[in-house]
């Protein structure tokens, strides 16, 4: 319930750490975690959850955090692109990103590979059109799908079609 402030009392475990936040009750995750944490590689793209741009990992299953509320978040274990990487060890969906050179603009990234390892936790990443069907909810404007597959494939452990 909103305090006389309108604000309620969250914790919120993002990447191994507790935030406790006031936050307006209607503030969704993709805000607590951008404008509140500070955490900006969670991207704002449609605000419909039609792009991916904000894709997140909640207790392991991939989210678009656009459209949850953050108060909805508590209890759970939220995963953004900045928790992934340890320390300068990139975590192997980003490493394979790197190597296919599986981004132009950037500006999806962090959902695609949000949604990647996503893929790998639901055991979903297996040949290239379930990879596909997988990616499916992830749009990316510059068109780098082919790499983002390879990408993906590789992290999977699956042979790369050249």
């Amino acid at each position: 319930m909103p305090n006389a402030s309108g604000t309620v009392a969250i914790a919120l475990t993002v990447n191994g750490k507790l935030h406790k936040l006031a936050l307006d009750p209607r503030t969704t995750l993709l805000e607590a975690l951008r404008d509140d944490l500070g955490l900006t590689g969670t991207k704002f793209g449609c605000g419909l959850g039609h792009c991916g741009a904000c894709t997140v990992l909640v207790d392991g299953r991939r989210i678009v955090s656009c459209l949850t509320l953050a108060v909805m978040n508590q209890d759970r274990a939220i995963t953004t692109i900045e928790g992934l990487a340890d320390g300068h060890d990139l975590h192997p969906v980003q490493q394979a990103f790197v190597e296919h050179d599986a981004f132009q603009c950037g500006y999806c990234t962090p959902g695609q590979i949000m949604s990647a390892v996503g893929l790998f936790e639901e055991g979903k990443a297996g040949s290239a059109a379930a990879i596909r069907e997988g990616m499916s909810g992830n749009l990316c404007r510059c068109g780098a799908y082919s790499n983002i597959v390879d990408a993906v494939r590789q992290a999977a452990g699956g042979e790369v079609a050249r």
